[in-house]
């Protein structure tokens, strides 16, 4: 399951992602755009900065900003860093043990598969693809998901 950090990381990407500038735009501005407490934010905003996924600047005029273009971010980068593996079982995630029933074990070929579905499926969605997406459903009226 996908906790409200991961959630709430990738809202401000998108966010910040929709302001479209190299301006650094306040963390102020983004907690209230998406009511998100600033305490909270900011734990987030920390480790997205720490990972270069943003650019923040201190003091007047500060705030954070993308370091790159929203096509260049995937969704399944943003989740991965908040929330960590996104494996479904544990024998999977990148720092587990070897199972000592991998050899025998028939069901995982199965969860190998379901991994890679979720990984391609949010590493093949940019910030981009879900702007150009929202605006679409605006336009036409109609609602859908990628």
């Amino acid at each position: 399951m996908i906790s409200t950090k991961g959630r709430y990381a990738l809202r401000v990407m998108l966010d910040l992602a929709e302001q479209n500038t190299d301006q650094y735009v306040p963390l102020k501005e983004i907690a209230e755009r998406q009511d998100i407490s600033e305490k909270y934010l900011e734990i987030i905003l920390k480790t997205l900065v720490k990972e270069k996924l943003l650019k923040g600047l201190r003091g007047k005029g500060g705030g954070y900003r993308l370091t790159r273009s929203p096509k260049d971010y995937s969704v399944g980068e943003i989740l991965e860093l908040s929330e960590g593996t996104l494996s479904s079982v544990a024998c999977l995630a990148p720092d587990a043990e070897e199972c000592p029933r991998c050899g025998q074990c028939n069901t995982l070929p199965m969860w190998k598969k379901f991994d890679a579905m979720v990984h391609d499926y949010f590493y093949n969605i940019s910030l981009e693809d879900i702007i150009k997406e929202d605006l679409e459903a605006k336009q036409t009226g109609i609602e859908y998901f990628i």
